[in-house]
């Protein structure tokens, strides 16, 4: 069996390569760009060690892992248009350099290009993971009008359980399938298969936790953000939503007055009223809470510990990194 870190390396020397046609240049190129600065590329990795937990990886699985990266960068670039986000892996964002429109279209060419890898599974499995990865594609644009429907409301207004549902469906449920995908294709049985997507779930939840830990009070430079992006954008993250509700009065309508104001030190001013609030060491605790049901689900899986164990060194190097 493979490590997730020889995977990665595998897994980016058969994707790096050019996806796409030349003309029109400025579709292309701007679709090519977010590909070509990289990224962790966890996803797909997913699907390659959903696979081989149960059989040997099959050449299907690396179509599903390039379809599931397609997708995710895809999701990406609308994203940051909608987030106004200058900044994407320490690169200027697909519409910061070739405008909105552009960025648009070639979002909606690579989700197309995913069909294209999904199409070329064998037929024995084709209808059942696409009806896998298409309930995932669904739920993550359920989770973004969520998450950009919450960012309308008042942070009174939004529940901690209703941020952790958002996180699920827009985060978790496509680490969850990628996993879930290579599975089928390996022969997993559905209560395996069902095992494994929770692990995903779970694992994928605290991810959203550590990442918005690491907006707030991660080094920008390897993170690859603005530091403090989410508090400039006053956006409800676990942090802010546990800070309003474990901060004394004083320091909540402190907190209240930085949420409807733009200081120039806003972001030092709100981090130091979460230290205040011990906000991070509850992010902490939470953060190992969600991974403990993650290995909870994982140990349910019928198949040798062994064969777990390059899923758990990943879990472990997922919710310790530092970008």
């Amino acid at each position: 069996m493979y490590s997730f870190q020889e995977l990665i390396a595998q897994f980016v020397q058969q994707f790096d390569q050019q996806h796409f046609p030349q003309e029109p240049a400025t579709l292309y190129n701007a679709a090519s760009h977010i590909l070509k600065i990289g990224g962790k590329r966890i996803r797909p990795v997913l699907a390659l060690m959903g696979n081989e937990l149960f059989d040997t990886i099959h050449a299907d699985a690396w179509q599903v892992g390039n379809a599931v990266e397609l997708f995710h960068n895809f999701t990406l670039i609308h994203d940051d248009i909608m987030d106004k986000a200058p900044i994407r892996r320490n690169n200027p964002t697909v519409h910061t350099l070739y405008g909105e429109p552009a960025a648009i279209l070639a979002g909606d060419a690579m989700l197309i290009y995913v069909y294209e890898c999904l199409n070329k599974v064998q037929a024995r499995y084709k209808q059942k993971i696409i009806s896998v990865f298409n309930k995932a594609a669904i739920q993550v644009c359920e989770g973004q009008q969520i998450d950009m429907d919450l960012e309308a409301m008042d942070p009174a207004q939004v529940q901690y359980d209703d941020y952790v549902n958002m996180i699920a469906l827009k985060t978790s449920v496509l680490l969850a399938a990628s996993l879930q995908l290579g599975a089928i294709i390996g022969g997993g049985s559905e209560g395996n298969q069902g095992h494994l997507y929770n692990f995903g779930k779970n694992v994928g939840i605290a991810f959203q936790i550590q990442d918005d830990y690491l907006d707030a009070f991660g080094d920008p430079e390897k993170f690859g953000k603005q530091q403090g992006g989410d508090i400039l954008a006053n956006k409800k993250t676990f942090l802010l939503l546990k800070a309003l509700e474990l901060c004394n009065p004083t320091q909540r309508t402190r907190l209240r007055e930085l949420l409807d104001s733009s200081p120039d030190d806003k972001v030092p001013q709100v981090l130091e009223l979460f230290h205040d609030c011990r906000v991070d060491e509850w992010a902490e605790k939470e953060k190992e809470r969600f991974q403990q049901k993650a290995f909870d689900s994982l140990e349910e899986i019928a198949v040798l510990s062994a064969r777990k164990k390059p899923l758990q060194e990943l879990a472990d190097f997922l919710l310790s990194r530092q970008q």
